[in-house]
Protein backbone atom coordinates (compact mmCIF):
# COMPACT_ATOMS: atom_id res chain seq x y z
CA UNK A 1 0.00 0.00 0.00
CA UNK A 2 1.09 3.41 -0.74
CA UNK A 3 0.25 6.32 0.50
CA UNK A 4 0.40 10.04 -1.62
CA UNK A 5 1.54 13.16 0.73
CA UNK A 6 -1.44 14.93 1.50
CA UNK A 7 -37.86 -28.60 -3.91
CA UNK A 8 -38.87 -30.76 -1.01
CA UNK A 9 -38.36 -35.01 -1.28
CA UNK A 10 -39.68 -37.80 0.89
CA UNK A 11 -37.22 -40.90 1.67
CA UNK A 12 -37.21 -43.39 3.79
CA UNK A 13 -33.89 -42.94 4.98
CA UNK A 14 -32.26 -40.35 6.70
CA UNK A 15 -31.30 -36.87 4.88
CA UNK A 16 -28.09 -35.55 5.17
CA UNK A 17 -27.12 -32.54 4.16
CA UNK A 18 -23.56 -31.99 2.53
CA UNK A 19 -21.84 -28.81 2.17
CA UNK A 20 -22.00 -26.65 -1.01
CA UNK A 21 -19.16 -25.45 -2.83
CA UNK A 22 -19.04 -22.19 -1.52
CA UNK A 23 -19.08 -23.81 1.89
CA UNK A 24 -15.96 -25.81 1.46
CA UNK A 25 -12.43 -24.64 0.96
CA UNK A 26 -10.97 -24.35 -3.08
CA UNK A 27 -8.87 -27.10 -2.70
CA UNK A 28 -11.54 -29.57 -1.54
CA UNK A 29 -14.64 -28.04 -3.42
CA UNK A 30 -12.79 -27.84 -6.95
CA UNK A 31 -13.59 -24.52 -7.45
CA UNK A 32 -11.11 -21.38 -8.60
CA UNK A 33 -8.51 -20.20 -5.97
CA UNK A 34 -9.93 -16.78 -4.62
CA UNK A 35 -5.87 -16.16 -5.15
CA UNK A 36 -6.23 -15.83 -8.96
CA UNK A 37 -9.54 -14.28 -8.79
CA UNK A 38 -7.75 -11.44 -6.84
CA UNK A 39 -4.83 -10.90 -9.19
CA UNK A 40 -7.64 -11.04 -12.24
CA UNK A 41 -9.39 -8.48 -10.16
CA UNK A 42 -5.82 -6.98 -9.49
CA UNK A 43 -4.58 -6.63 -12.83
CA UNK A 44 -8.12 -5.55 -14.36
CA UNK A 45 -8.43 -2.22 -12.09
CA UNK A 46 -5.30 -1.73 -12.71
CA UNK A 47 -6.14 -1.25 -16.90
CA UNK A 48 -9.07 0.74 -15.61
CA UNK A 49 -6.97 3.13 -13.87
CA UNK A 50 -5.07 4.60 -17.14
CA UNK A 51 -7.50 5.79 -19.10
CA UNK A 52 -9.62 6.97 -15.43
CA UNK A 53 -6.18 8.92 -15.03
CA UNK A 54 -6.40 10.68 -18.49
CA UNK A 55 -10.08 11.21 -17.72
CA UNK A 56 -8.81 12.99 -14.30
CA UNK A 57 -11.39 11.14 -11.87
CA UNK A 58 -9.11 8.31 -11.18
CA UNK A 59 -8.10 9.43 -7.92
CA UNK A 60 -12.42 10.08 -7.00
CA UNK A 61 -12.50 6.59 -8.22
CA UNK A 62 -9.98 4.10 -6.35
CA UNK A 63 -7.60 6.66 -4.05
CA UNK A 64 -8.99 6.48 -0.33
CA UNK A 65 -8.67 10.23 0.72
CA UNK A 66 -9.92 12.35 3.80
CA UNK A 67 -12.70 13.30 4.36
CA UNK A 68 -14.16 9.64 3.68
CA UNK A 69 -17.54 10.83 3.33
CA UNK A 70 -16.60 12.35 0.02
CA UNK A 71 -15.96 9.22 -1.91
CA UNK A 72 -16.58 6.49 0.33
CA UNK A 73 -16.65 4.00 -1.70
CA UNK A 74 -12.59 4.56 -2.05
CA UNK A 75 -12.42 2.83 1.26
CA UNK A 76 -12.65 -0.90 -0.58
CA UNK A 77 -11.71 0.07 -3.90
CA UNK A 78 -8.60 1.56 -3.23
CA UNK A 79 -7.69 -2.33 -1.70
CA UNK A 80 -7.04 -3.33 -5.34
CA UNK A 81 -6.09 -0.39 -7.36
CA UNK A 82 -2.25 0.09 -7.43
CA UNK A 83 0.12 3.33 -7.70
CA UNK A 84 2.66 1.47 -10.38
CA UNK A 85 3.59 -1.26 -11.93
CA UNK A 86 5.84 -2.61 -9.57
CA UNK A 87 3.69 -1.76 -6.70
CA UNK A 88 1.45 -4.24 -8.49
CA UNK A 89 4.02 -7.15 -9.10
CA UNK A 90 5.18 -6.90 -5.44
CA UNK A 91 1.60 -7.04 -4.06
CA UNK A 92 0.46 -9.69 -6.12
CA UNK A 93 3.89 -11.59 -5.42
CA UNK A 94 3.38 -11.27 -1.45
CA UNK A 95 -0.65 -11.80 -2.09
CA UNK A 96 0.22 -15.64 -3.77
CA UNK A 97 3.06 -16.19 -1.28
CA UNK A 98 0.77 -15.41 2.28
CA UNK A 99 -2.42 -15.98 0.82
CA UNK A 100 -2.07 -19.34 -0.78
CA UNK A 101 -2.18 -21.07 2.22
CA UNK A 102 -4.57 -19.07 4.15
CA UNK A 103 -7.16 -19.63 1.31
CA UNK A 104 -6.80 -23.30 1.25
CA UNK A 105 -7.93 -23.43 4.72
CA UNK A 106 -11.48 -21.80 4.07
CA UNK A 107 -13.80 -20.52 1.73
CA UNK A 108 -14.00 -18.35 -1.56
CA UNK A 109 -16.27 -15.97 0.20
CA UNK A 110 -14.72 -15.76 3.65
CA UNK A 111 -11.60 -15.46 2.25
CA UNK A 112 -12.97 -12.12 -0.70
CA UNK A 113 -14.82 -11.02 2.67
CA UNK A 114 -11.50 -10.73 4.80
CA UNK A 115 -9.24 -9.29 2.17
CA UNK A 116 -12.16 -6.83 1.64
CA UNK A 117 -12.63 -5.70 5.02
CA UNK A 118 -8.92 -6.12 6.59
CA UNK A 119 -7.41 -3.43 3.63
CA UNK A 120 -10.00 -1.17 4.29
CA UNK A 121 -9.57 -1.20 8.09
CA UNK A 122 -5.78 -0.61 7.05
CA UNK A 123 -6.53 2.02 4.64
CA UNK A 124 -8.68 3.95 7.12
CA UNK A 125 -6.11 3.61 9.87
CA UNK A 126 -3.02 4.83 7.77
CA UNK A 127 -5.36 8.09 7.39
CA UNK A 128 -6.94 8.45 11.32
CA UNK A 129 -3.64 7.63 12.25
CA UNK A 130 -1.53 10.05 10.47
CA UNK A 131 -4.06 12.85 11.15
CA UNK A 132 -4.49 12.38 14.66
CA UNK A 133 -0.41 12.45 14.94
CA UNK A 134 0.10 15.32 12.50
CA UNK A 135 -2.06 17.07 14.93
CA UNK A 136 0.06 17.12 17.89
CA UNK A 137 3.01 19.04 18.03
CA UNK A 138 5.69 17.16 18.99
CA UNK A 139 4.85 14.31 16.40
CA UNK A 140 6.86 15.13 12.73
CA UNK A 141 4.10 13.29 10.74
CA UNK A 142 2.22 14.23 8.06
CA UNK A 143 -1.24 13.65 7.12
CA UNK A 144 -1.74 11.07 4.63
CA UNK A 145 -3.35 12.87 1.65
CA UNK A 146 -4.35 9.74 -0.12
CA UNK A 147 -3.81 5.69 -0.12
CA UNK A 148 -4.20 2.96 -2.50
CA UNK A 149 -2.56 -0.73 -3.16
CA UNK A 150 -3.61 -4.34 -1.05
CA UNK A 151 -0.53 -4.56 0.54
CA UNK A 152 -2.44 -3.57 3.76
CA UNK A 153 -4.90 -7.08 3.60
CA UNK A 154 -1.56 -8.96 2.53
CA UNK A 155 -0.20 -7.81 5.64
CA UNK A 156 -3.71 -9.26 6.90
CA UNK A 157 -3.22 -12.26 5.43
CA UNK A 158 0.56 -12.61 6.71
CA UNK A 159 -0.55 -11.93 10.13
CA UNK A 160 -3.76 -14.51 9.91
CA UNK A 161 -1.07 -16.96 8.41
CA UNK A 162 1.47 -16.33 11.80
CA UNK A 163 -0.99 -16.67 14.72
CA UNK A 164 -3.41 -19.34 13.49
CA UNK A 165 -0.11 -21.76 11.99
CA UNK A 166 -0.20 -25.33 13.79
CA UNK A 167 3.32 -24.41 15.24
CA UNK A 168 1.77 -21.45 16.92
CA UNK A 169 -1.03 -23.64 17.87
CA UNK A 170 1.00 -26.13 19.24
CA UNK A 171 3.37 -23.69 21.30
CA UNK A 172 0.38 -22.04 23.06
CA UNK A 173 -0.75 -25.52 24.01
CA UNK A 174 2.41 -26.69 25.65
CA UNK A 175 3.31 -23.24 27.24
CA UNK A 176 1.06 -21.14 29.32
CA UNK A 177 1.40 -17.63 27.58
CA UNK A 178 -0.42 -14.43 29.56
CA UNK A 179 -2.69 -13.05 26.89
CA UNK A 180 -1.04 -9.61 27.28
CA UNK A 181 2.22 -11.32 26.74
CA UNK A 182 0.80 -12.80 23.38
CA UNK A 183 -0.48 -9.62 22.46
CA UNK A 184 3.03 -7.85 23.27
CA UNK A 185 4.92 -10.32 20.47
CA UNK A 186 2.04 -9.78 17.79
CA UNK A 187 2.67 -5.79 18.34
CA UNK A 188 6.31 -6.31 18.37
CA UNK A 189 5.91 -8.42 15.25
CA UNK A 190 4.15 -5.62 13.55
CA UNK A 191 6.36 -3.05 14.36
CA UNK A 192 9.12 -4.90 12.94
CA UNK A 193 7.60 -5.84 10.03
CA UNK A 194 6.61 -2.45 9.29
CA UNK A 195 9.76 -1.15 9.78
CA UNK A 196 11.20 -3.25 7.69
CA UNK A 197 8.97 -2.62 4.93
CA UNK A 198 9.58 1.04 5.82
CA UNK A 199 10.40 3.65 2.61
CA UNK A 200 9.54 6.63 1.38
CA UNK A 201 5.86 6.89 0.24
CA UNK A 202 4.94 3.45 2.11
CA UNK A 203 1.35 3.53 4.37
CA UNK A 204 3.35 2.21 6.98
CA UNK A 205 0.59 2.58 9.33
CA UNK A 206 -1.25 0.67 7.20
CA UNK A 207 0.83 -2.45 6.89
CA UNK A 208 0.84 -2.12 10.81
CA UNK A 209 -2.77 -1.56 10.94
CA UNK A 210 -3.44 -4.81 8.34
CA UNK A 211 -0.95 -7.02 10.35
CA UNK A 212 -2.84 -6.80 13.63
CA UNK A 213 -6.00 -7.76 12.31
CA UNK A 214 -4.66 -10.64 10.63
CA UNK A 215 -3.29 -12.08 13.81
CA UNK A 216 -6.11 -11.07 16.13
CA UNK A 217 -8.15 -13.12 13.30
CA UNK A 218 -5.92 -15.81 13.10
CA UNK A 219 -6.04 -15.91 17.26
CA UNK A 220 -9.57 -16.52 17.20
CA UNK A 221 -9.70 -18.51 13.42
CA UNK A 222 -12.46 -16.73 11.70
CA UNK A 223 -11.88 -18.00 8.79
CA UNK A 224 -12.13 -21.66 10.09
CA UNK A 225 -14.24 -23.69 8.10
CA UNK A 226 -17.38 -24.22 10.54
CA UNK A 227 -16.55 -21.41 12.72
Amino acid sequence: MVRRSRSRTQSSTPLRSTPSAGDRPPAAAGSPSPILELLVVFVLVFVVQGPTALAGVMGMLFVLAPPLSTNPWTIVTSVYAHSGLGHLLSNSLALIVFGWPVARATTRLRFHVFFAIAGAIAGVAQLVLTGTLAALPIVPVAPTAGVLGASGAVFALLGYLVASNRLSSGLASLVDVPGWLSALVFVGLALGLTLATASPGVAVLAHFAGFLVGALAGRTRVLAVGS
